[in-house]
Formats: C-alpha cells, sequence, structure tokens
C-alpha cells in the first residue's frame, strides 16, 4: 500500500510539474547575449553545498553532475526529486535601480538499481534562460537626446532557454572504484526582439527580431574513486567530463522598417543552418567526512567557451573557471527524541567567471548558500530547502549592471524501497 501511494503521488507530480514548467521570468541584462545565462548545475542539496558533487556519493540523492555516483543508490530502492524555485533580481546602475522576481519549475529526477552496484537514472534540468526586456526612452530633456534622431522608445526582449534531458548509468568495477555515464539530450529556442519607435509620427519605425534554436544529444562521462576507512570515515575523489558537441542549429535574423499606416519595408533577411559548437566541460572533485554525520568537499570546473560558435551569438564568449566548496553536517541522523538532531544542515561558497565577455571584459560571478534537508516521519525522505545569494559584476561600474540575485528553492526527495515482497499480510 505504502509504494501504491508513493506511485499515485509520483504520478501526479510529474504531470503537474509538465504543466507548469515554463519560462523564468527573472529580468537579467545577462540573458541578452549568447544562448542566455545559465542556470546552476545540480541538485538543490548540491546547490545548498555551493554547487558541489563530482566526488560525492549518496544512496538517497542523484549527483547527476557525476553519473559514476549512481552505483551508489541502494538495491530495491527508488529515488524520486522534484523541484521548485523562487528567485529575486536586483539590479543596479549608478543611480538606476530594478526588480523582478519570478516562481517556477526547476528540475525533475529519478533514480533506481538495477543490480547491486549498478545504478539508472533519468532527469529534466535547466541548461540556460535567455528572457529579459529592457525599455529605454529618450526625450527631449535627456542628456542622449540628439535632434537628428529626435525622441524615440527602444524596447529590447528576449524569451524562451534551453533544458536538457538525460538518461544515465553508473556501475561500481571495485568497491573502490565506479565509472558511469549519461546521454544528454539538449533542446530549446530563444527569440529576441529590438524594436526602435521614434517620436516623429511620420518616419518609419525600425525592428529586429532573431531566433535560434538548438538540438542535439551529447554524453558525459565520469569516474570516482572510493576510500573508506575505519569507523565509517571517507575520502572520495571524482572526475567528470562532457565533451565538446556540434549541435543541430537554426537561426533566422529579419530587420525590417516599418510605419503607422502598415507598410513594411524589409531591410535584410538571413538564415542560417550551420551546426553550432558547444565547447567541453571538465569538472575534478574531492570529499571527506563520515558517514551519516558530515560531508565536506571542493569542486573545480573549467569550460573552454573562447572555442564555441553559434550563429549570430559570436564575440561573447570567455573561458570559465569556477570554485565551489560546501559542507553538511547531520547532529544524529537516527535520533528517535530530537527532530533537529537529524535535521541536515548545509552550507556552501563559489567563486567562478561568467562565459560573459563584454567589451573585452569578462563577468564574474561570487555567491553564497545555505540549506536544509527536512527528514519526513519514519522515512529516509525529506524535503530540501536552499537559500542562494549571487552576485554578478564587472570592474567598470559606469558600462555593467551589478546583478544581486537571490534564490530561494524547494525540493520534495522521495526515498522508498521497492520490488520486496512483504513478510506478512
Amino acid at each position: 500500500m505504502h509504494n501504491l501511494r508513493a506511485t499515485i503521488i509520483l504520478v501526479n507530480i510529474l504531470f503537474y510539474s509538465f504543466s507548469v514548467s515554463g519560462q523564468k521570468l527573472i529580468n537579467s541584462p545577462y540573458s541578452r547575449f549568447n544562448i542566455g545565462l545559465l542556470e546552476p548545475a545540480g541538485s538543490f542539496r548540491s546547490i545548498s553545498m555551493g554547487g558541489i558533487g563530482t566526488a560525492v556519493r549518496d544512496n538517497s540523492s542523484i549527483y547527476y553532475l557525476n553519473p559514476a555516483s549512481y552505483s551508489s543508490i541502494d538495491t530495491n530502492s527508488f529515488v524520486f526529486d522534484f523541484g521548485l524555485d523562487y528567485g529575486m533580481d536586483f539590479l543596479t546602475k549608478g543611480s538606476s535601480r530594478y526588480f523582478s522576481d519570478d516562481m517556477n519549475f526547476d528540475h525533475i529526477l529519478l533514480g533506481f538499481p538495477v543490480a547491486r552496484g549498478f545504478g539508472i537514472t533519468a532527469g529534466l534540468i535547466p541548461f540556460s534562460n535567455g528572457y529579459y526586456k529592457i525599455t529605454e526612452e529618450v526625450t527631449e530633456l535627456d542628456p542622449e537626446y540628439d535632434e537628428q534622431t529626435g525622441e524615440y522608445i527602444a524596447t529590447h526582449t528576449g524569451k524562451g532557454g534551453f533544458s536538457k534531458l538525460f538518461l544515465g548509468a553508473g556501475l561500481n568495477i571495485t568497491k573502490c572504484f565506479s565509472v558511469g555515464a549519461n546521454m544528454t539530450i539538449i533542446f530549446g529556442d530563444i527569440t529576441r526582439s529590438n524594436q526602435i519607435i521614434f517620436g516623429d509620427y511620420y518616419v518609419f519605425h525600425d525592428n529586429t527580431s532573431e531566433k535560434l534554436h538548438l538540438s542535439g544529444i551529447n554524453f558525459d562521462y565520469g569516474a570516482q574513486f572510493m576510500l573508506p576507512f575505519g569507523d565509517d570515515y571517507f575520502v572520495n575523489a571524482g572526475i567528470s567530463l562532457t565533451p565538446g558537441k556540434k549541435y543541430n542549429s537554426d537561426y533566422e535574423n529579419l530587420t525590417c522598417l516599418y510605419s503607422v499606416y502598415g507598410s513594411i519595408d524589409t531591410l535584410s533577411y538571413i538564415t542560417d543552418g550551420t551546426k553550432a559548437f558547444l565547447p567541453r566541460t571538465l569538472r575534478t572533485g574531492i570529499s571527506f567526512g563520515k558517514k551519516n554525520k558530515f560531508t565536506a568537499g571542493f569542486d573545480y570546473a573549467e569550460t573552454k567557451w573562447s572555442e564555441a560558435t553559434i550563429n549570430g551569438m559570436g564575440g561573447y564568449y570567455a573561458d570559465t573557471r569556477s570554485y565551489k566548496f560546501g559542507a553538511e553536517y547531520i547532529p544524529e541522523k537516527l535520533s528517535n527524541y530530537s527532530f533537529l538532531k537529524r535535521v541536515e544542515y548545509r552550507i556552501g561558497g563559489h567563486i567562478e567567471d561568467n562565459y560573459l565577455k563584454i567589451d573585452g571584459e569578462q563577468i564574474k560571478e561570487i555567491g553564497i548558500s545555505l540549506g536544509f534537508g527536512i527528514p519526513m516521519r519514519r522515512s529516509i525522505s525529506k524535503t530540501n530547502i536552499f537559500f542562494d545569494y549571487t552576485k554578478r559584476y564587472g570592474s567598470d561600474a559606469s558600462l555593467f549592471h551589478i546583478e544581486n540575485q537571490f534564490t530561494i528553492g524547494l525540493s520534495l526527495n522521495m526515498y522508498d524501497f521497492w520490488f520486496l515482497k512483504p513478510k506478512y499480510d
């Protein structure tokens, strides 16, 4: 009965999640370039620990940053993770202030064992977000006003983004060594529009629209080395690689003039079906701790974004490096008397380069996070909550917006034993 109820709940949540999934409406000017603003990678448990996961293994959570970790899923068990997040974005440039917020579906993750030391997972996760809306109105009173151009309103909008759907497997080769791989499908569209409406009623206005579509299959490869020693202590090391890959791509760019009388004059129409190239990503990590007590870890990742080629998006790429660190502490996981002692307490931080490069300068990011794993009664299942603060900035405050983004996420992490025959009715 318990498994039946869990199955019904799981199916209902899956249908609900696909009905509410969509565009995250966080208005960031850094979404205007390339393939948009890259989303943080990792489950909410991972994000609350700064984003580490390359060298972390756990039987009740899915760490898809390294598919070798799937081999840690318990025999006859089932893991399901579903998450929503709410983001608040505060933009500052000089004396100007902007604010936007939104709640959105984040991920679905599923995992189960095939045999002892052999796990299978699947998931739907975000990859990038291309939403933004920027409006500038210039009148005779503004310093930017030019008599020849006159008054005008410029509106720049973007929507869409890219997602990843993956299926992976992890296998223990020995007690101290595991390997794994993900097959990942990237898909999605980004559309952008730049419109200028002049104050002069009798002139032609300007509109440029573009659309980028990407789709294709790639693979992630990973390995983990585990060194257990006395009294449940451990040291793990991990490495994972996503090779560079060409993806199917369609790009359209239309520029036209139009008047209030309905006449339209097409200035240019460009289509390009050349395949896009997304570069390789290499991750390494180390973790140590005591089983069911504490875990601490560090991840390093780099991506050669300078090698990327995406139609209509050239010139804004820079290689990235990220440093992520975090820890988790559980006072007493199996306590029968204190709920607070069974709560999992997490903290982390990250320092990284954004892949966006504007006027020769690369955007920087820095952030801190914390979270809690709240156990459900008489179950290994839990609710994961994380809080993250990330700042994006450039060295020239007059050129770049300072972006302060606050994110709150909540996920249901279900863990249950399946395919077990009860001894008693």
